[in-house]
């Protein structure tokens, strides 16, 4: 077992991917290209970047991919947003789902930052 695999975020992440990847398939085909590989793509970032984070020699390393699997998740939050605007879609369970990366992210860079 892989050092990332014991870590609850990212157990979690992959629990977010999945929802992305469900709710990709609710969307319109016009949408293929846009919105969806978007959500595929920033859902995935948010776990590749915990896995490949935490093979850093130092915590400071493991830090700044953290940020960025933070900054993925932003983007899922912002393309969760366009969707409900745009095609009146409106998932409650990955919205709680990005809540609660979000708060195991951003509680495991503060501690790293310590």
């Amino acid at each position: 077992m892989y050092k990332f695999e014991k870590l609850v975020v990212w157990q979690e992440s992959l629990i977010l991917m999945r929802l992305a990847y469900a709710l990709c398939s609710k969307l319109p085909k016009q949408e293929y290209g846009n919105l969806i590989d978007q959500l595929r793509r920033s859902a995935t970032s948010i776990n590749l970047n915990i896995a490949e984070g935490s093979g850093s020699e130092n915590d400071r390393e493991f830090g700044r991919y953290l940020y960025i699997a933070r900054k993925s998740l932003y983007e899922v939050v912002a393309i969760l947003k366009i969707v409900e605007v745009i095609h009146n879609i409106n998932e409650q369970e990955i919205k709680l789902q990005t809540e609660k990366v979000g708060k195991i992210l951003s509680g495991l860079i503060r501690k790293i930052k310590s």
